[in-house]
């Protein structure tokens, strides 16, 4: 029988291109440029020598707590697998925050390693409702130094690019950014890329509800396609009182755990479009269940993050929305890392069709990730 032999958490450094100089933000997150670079993998080897990965891996987590579960371990055992994480508490299970942020990367990791025993793609183990799907550019930072012009500009190239949908932030007042000018950026871009084009404007939990509730009002003759955590993650009442008070679609979720947490996000109906992120939420196996009580509630689901999982569980689902991607020209993404891997998926014409590769399709090339593996310090 097939077993998992170990499970670890590798590290790169690597040096980073100039792609910006200055620093960028959004409505709480000030992003500094910087010279390097480090990624995180975890790891699950097999005793018949396949292995399976995914981005990300908080190494104390994984290696201490979570790894002596899994050994000996069938690892097609998804679900069981998943069960033995979660109750990884001292006295019960684990229901936010790191730990289930670990979970999500060997889960994630272990949806790789199943698809690559079987020789499928990852989406078509989840269900397999579609094997193309559609791909919105984000971006649209405040930028320091920057003008409306600049996103306009930088708005138009990914439309130029072929996508159909774009993403732009909006409530940077911690940082001196007024809500009135928040409205003439959703304006100057709408008036630049017309009415064919969707625009989701994201405020990453900028404001109180009765704020979001009048900027909501401000744009709404702009058709933002939907107005992104408008409130803080805890405050569903908020939500509610926002999504009621306008017809702009709320999406949220990024910040939420396990089905648990969207339960009650999706039956109170405080979102139109559930974002879990497969990367924090309790991976694969738990965004297949959050995905499904949402479309119960006939709610459409858009993961929040990477783009190569985001793809697999939008095209697994019935109710798989729309995938979120930073183009290859963006000023946010890196060029490809150095070949260490190589990105499997192609957007063209605002499109993602999945390919037809085992598991994720992702492979490391392991010459050229030694180079930059370095010892994970603490």
């Amino acid at each position: 029988m097939l077993k998992i032999v170990d499970v670890k958490v590798r590290e790169f450094l690597l040096p980073k291109p100039k792609v910006l100089s200055k620093p960028y933000f959004n409505a709480i997150i000030l992003h500094r440029p910087s010279i390097e670079r480090r990624i995180r993998i975890t790891q699950i080897e097999t005793d018949e020598d396949i292995t399976g990965f995914w981005f990300g891996g908080n190494q104390e987590v994984i290696e201490k707590r979570i790894k002596p579960k899994l050994l000996g371990e069938n690892p097609l055992m998804l679900e069981r697998l998943w069960q033995k994480m979660y109750m990884g508490g001292d006295r019960k299970p684990v229901a936010k925050g790191d730990y289930i942020a670990a979970m999500s990367c060997v889960d994630n990791a272990l949806w790789d390693l199943a698809g690559k025993i079987l020789g499928q793609p990852v989406y078509r183990l989840l269900g397999g409702y579609s094997n193309r799907v559609r791909a919105y550019a984000a971006g649209g930072y405040y930028m320091e130094g920057g003008s409306i012009e600049d996103l306009v500009r930088e708005m138009s190239r990914y439309v130029a690019e072929g996508f159909t949908a774009v993403k732009m932030k909006v409530g940077g007042w911690r940082f001196g950014i007024d809500m009135r000018t928040d409205v003439e950026r959703v304006k100057a871009v709408r008036e630049a890329l017309g009415d064919d084009v969707d625009i989701m404007v994201d405020a990453n939990n900028a404001w109180n509800a009765y704020e979001a509730k009048r900027f909501a009002k401000l744009v709404e003759p702009y058709h933002p396609y939907w107005f992104e955590e408008p409130v803080n993650p805890d405050d569903i009442d908020g939500s509610i009182e926002v999504r009621m008070s306008t017809t702009i679609p709320i999406a949220s979720g990024e910040n939420e755990f396990t089905r648990y947490g969207f339960r009650d996000l999706v039956s109170r109906r405080a979102v139109d479009i559930v974002q879990a992120d497969p990367n924090i939420a309790g991976g694969l196996t738990e965004v297949r269940k959050i995905a499904s009580i949402a479309a119960a509630y006939h709610i459409d689901f858009a993961p929040h993050g990477n783009h190569i999982i985001g793809s697999h569980a939008v095209a697994a689902f019935p109710n798989g929305l729309i995938v979120e991607c930073f183009p290859k020209s963006s000023p946010y993404r890196d060029p490809d890392v150095y070949g260490i891997y190589r990105d499997p998926i192609e957007v063209r014409n605002g499109w993602i069709e999945i390919p037809d590769k085992p598991g994720f399709g992702v492979e490391l090339d392991e010459r050229i990730a030694a180079r930059y593996e370095v010892r994970i310090e603490g």
